[in-house]
């Protein structure tokens, strides 16, 4: 059962990063007007800073893998792949129309109806 974890929704259009820990959600959206890639990392370093996120074995990293634009998706990907690798946390993607709304109530949904996929080999881009 995924408990704490860190959620990135960065496929160009609505980006958003998501935190659970300890039962409390918090969402941080990105302004459409900037260039998001640049600041997905600082975004979710502050996030764990802030809230004083031990990320261990036990934390799953949550991430949007398509349809969206190119960079935002790799960025995306290769951020989520550096904490798997440096943190051995679990890494999961979720397809974009499988999570209507960016809410902890569809996120605990898309979890509990087994809509999560640990092979992420293909992810899909917008032409």
């Amino acid at each position: 059962m995924i408990k704490d974890f860190l959620i990135i929704n960065c496929t160009g259009k609505n980006d958003q990063v998501g935190l659970r820990i300890d039962n409390n959600f918090f969402i941080h959206d990105f302004q459409t007007k900037f260039q998001n890639n640049e600041l997905l990392a600082q975004t979710i370093v502050n996030l764990i800073t802030k809230h004083k996120v031990n990320i261990d074995e036990n934390f799953s990293v949550l991430i949007n893998y398509g349809p969206g634009r190119f960079s935002s998706i790799r960025a995306s990907l290769s951020i989520a792949k550096g904490i798997k690798i440096s943190k051995n946390v679990k890494l999961f993607g979720y397809k974009g129309k499988d999570l209507p709304q960016f809410n902890l109530e569809n996120i605990e949904n898309l979890i509990n109806k087994d809509l999560l996929e640990k092979n992420l080999i293909k992810p899909i881009y917008l032409s």
